[in-house]
């Protein structure tokens, strides 16, 4: 398939795919007319990419999983390399949320000392 195509069909724009090809993401094949063609692989592959993207892995985090399913398997998910992404990025949102509820800890404090001077 085409580069519109495979764009069209993993619901993202032909730039995002040249983007990632530019970043080694996803391989394109060149046709005898020089057009990239892509297969059903390279279709779960993208699929990959915009379902870590879209829970906010950043791209480059992307790339275990990608490589996870060139190798042949049939998750992006189950190789080591992923899961310690994973455990990477689980870790950092455990991190932000405990700075925010300690936000949420001492805005709540500042509130009920307003309340309580304002009585």
């Amino acid at each position: 398939m085409r580069i519109g195509e495979l764009a069209e069909r993993a619901g993202t724009s032909a730039r995002s795919l040249r983007y990632y090809e530019a970043h080694g993401l996803l391989e394109a094949r060149r046709s005898t007319n020089g057009y990239r063609d892509y297969d059903e692989g390279d279709l779960r592959v993208v699929k990959e990419i915009r379902s870590l993207l879209d829970i906010g892995f950043g791209l480059e985090e992307t790339r275990p999983f990608v490589e996870c399913l060139r190798a042949g398997n049939d998750s992006g998910a189950v190789c080591p390399d992923s899961i310690a992404v994973y455990r990477h990025k689980l870790s950092e949102l455990d991190g932000c949320i405990d700075r925010l509820q300690a936000v949420r800890d001492r805005l709540r404090g500042e509130l009920d000392e307003a309340i309580t001077q304002a009585g």
